[in-house]
């Protein structure tokens, strides 16, 4: 007898959960999750992030401060001179700076032998960065050697 009015309660019991939690919003199936790494007081990093959820991607922003962040960029293999205000990690790959979201959709698309992109600096016309003013840009790749290349240009 207790045995059985365990096993009710507990199937109860998750089905009940099951059914109290059907009110949360389902995620998009081809929703991708990226974690984003940046400075709490920036701006543009916000902007970048709303352009990526614009493009169907599922943001998690992280605020740290200059010694966290360093020690990200380091960790991830992002080269010096490619350094932007703000490192993404999306399926295993680094996204440096404001690259595109439809240059990080090619990305995980074509899954090529790198570590990932950048966007250095932070050029005018760049997701994040819109404005009056567009410039062309370009998106490098990087390896795990420090090696880069024009990955796709603006």
């Amino acid at each position: 007898m207790v045995t059985r009015l365990v096993t009710t309660f507990t199937v109860n019991g998750v089905l009940a959960l099951a059914l109290s939690m059907s009110w949360l919003p389902a995620r998009a199936a081809n929703a991708t999750d990226i974690a984003i790494y940046k400075d709490p007081l920036c701006g543009c990093c916000a902007k970048w992030a709303d352009h990526l959820r614009r493009n169907g991607f599922q943001v998690t922003t992280r605020d740290v401060d200059v010694a966290a962040m360093n020690k990200i960029k380091a960790t991830h293999g992002v080269p010096a001179p490619l350094a932007s205000c703000h490192t993404a990690i999306v399926d295993g790959y680094v996204v440096e700076g404001h690259a595109p979201a439809a240059a990080i959709q090619r990305l995980l698309h074509e899954r090529p032998r790198i570590k990932g992109i950048a966007v250095p600096g932070m050029p005018a016309g760049s997701p994040g960065m819109e404005g009056p003013r567009a410039s062309r840009y370009d998106i490098l790749s990087f390896d795990a050697e420090g090696k880069t290349g024009v990955y796709e240009s603006r």
